[in-house]
């Protein structure tokens, strides 16, 4: 903790550069640092190496959003073309996920990041719901609303039903034992999962855009999700 804002560590999607395929760059939307900072937190982005370490200096992991989880951690080959996939990401973030997990502390997933916690404790993904369910959820115009379980998180803090984004192809199909789905779209689309015992919970939908100044009046101001999220990891 530097001061009273605990350490968040932010994984960044990892990309191969032009210029030199065998090196990578990292690249993360300042809408999650920007939520971070403004509930109490200092974010911290990282991407490729020291999950360890991450995990013994940092308060907290927030998985962000991006590319898709290769299937094949889940038992599956791609579906077709629009699974697009980072091998090197999908191996740090799972190596980053599992040390901040094995020391107990509290992690907060996104999108890619809700779902890369359901894989992680053997849950499984859609991989395009237009081809599987057929469902557009990727519109970052459309909102849409969100149905919550009354003894959830997202029900505490914002009612059993709201409005909220959708900027996903794929979601989660078999939800991982330990694992609590929390509040559904009208479709049934899993759109938030909470674990049973640990301080790990997660969204599919990306309140860092809907977040104190970026906040949309059609839906809640998400700012209350991400000040819960640093409470507990002071």
């Amino acid at each position: 903790m530097k001061g009273n804002r605990p350490l968040i560590c932010i994984s960044a999607d990892i990309k191969p550069m032009e210029s030199d395929l065998r090196r990578y760059d990292s690249e993360l939307h300042d809408t999650y640092s920007n939520a971070v900072y403004c509930a109490g937190g200092l974010p911290i982005p990282t991407c490729a190496v020291g999950a360890e370490e991450l995990a013994e200096l940092c308060d907290g992991l927030l998985l962000s959003g991006g590319a898709d989880l290769d299937p094949c951690y889940y038992g599956e080959e791609i579906l077709n073309d629009t699974v697009k996939i980072r091998p090197e990401r999908d191996a740090f973030e799972l190596a980053l996920f599992r040390a901040f997990y094995d020391a107990g502390k509290p992690i907060f997933g996104i999108c890619r990041g809700c779902q890369l916690i359901n894989v992680a404790l053997g849950g499984t993904l859609y991989q395009d719901l237009a081809v599987q369910k057929g469902l557009n959820h990727s519109d970052p115009a459309l909102r849409h609303e969100v149905y919550t379980q009354k003894d959830s998180l997202l029900y505490r803090l914002f009612g059993e039903r709201f409005l909220t984004n959708s900027t996903h192809h794929q979601s989660v199909k078999r939800s991982a034992d330990g694992l609590r789905i929390t509040a559904r779209s009208s479709e049934g689309i899993v759109e938030a999962l909470e674990h049973e015992s640990r301080p790990v919970f997660a969204t599919q939908f990306h309140p860092e855009r809907l977040t104190g100044i970026l906040w949309d009046d059609r839906t809640p101001d998400f700012l209350p999700l991400f000040t819960h999220f640093i409470s507990l990891c002071k």
